[in-house]
């Protein structure tokens, strides 16, 4: 049995980040996070483009043209919607994931969800703290791991073809 997996080696590969401005005391948190992880991979500052939007509801449109550009392996989506009184909560975070996920499926380029989607700001804070459980990192990570996955299906489907 043959076992194909992305690796955690990202050097020479080019990244988007696309960021909500809403939250951004949190967002930037989620940034430093993802930031550290491409720089733990070989990923280059120049091979990094950050875009930043005004919120969540932007993200998907956002992160579909930087995947269709061609100029990226995989575009890390980063933002934060806390829950409040009304149900734009919901509205919001059912559109956001359901966006991105189309824009991946669509296009073939990664496209990872670093999303807060939280019950309060705490939630958020601690999720976008400084350290390993930072959801900058894990969207990041995930983000390396399937742009080196693509690219090994990708002459897979070359070499069976």
């Amino acid at each position: 049995m043959k076992e194909l997996q992305g690796s955690r080696q990202a050097t020479g590969r080019r990244f988007a980040l696309v960021v909500s401005s809403f939250n951004q005391e949190i967002t930037a948190g989620l940034v430093r996070g993802a930031s550290a992880v491409l720089t733990e991979a070989g990923v280059k500052s120049t091979d990094v483009t950050l875009v930043r939007v005004p919120g969540a509801f932007e993200i998907p449109l956002a992160a579909r043209r930087l995947a269709r550009s061609g100029r990226y392996d995989a575009v890390v989506c980063l933002g934060c919607v806390i829950k409040g009184e009304t149900m734009h909560f919901e509205y919001i975070s059912s559109a956001v994931s359901h966006g991105l996920m189309a824009v991946s499926a669509d296009t073939g380029i990664p496209v990872t969800f670093g999303v807060l989607t939280t019950l309060t700001e705490e939630q958020a804070i601690a999720r976008a703290a400084d350290g390993p459980d930072n959801k900058g990192r894990e969207a990041a990570w995930a983000a390396v791991e399937m742009s080196s996955l693509v690219h090994e299906l990708g002459d897979e489907a070359r070499h069976d073809g």
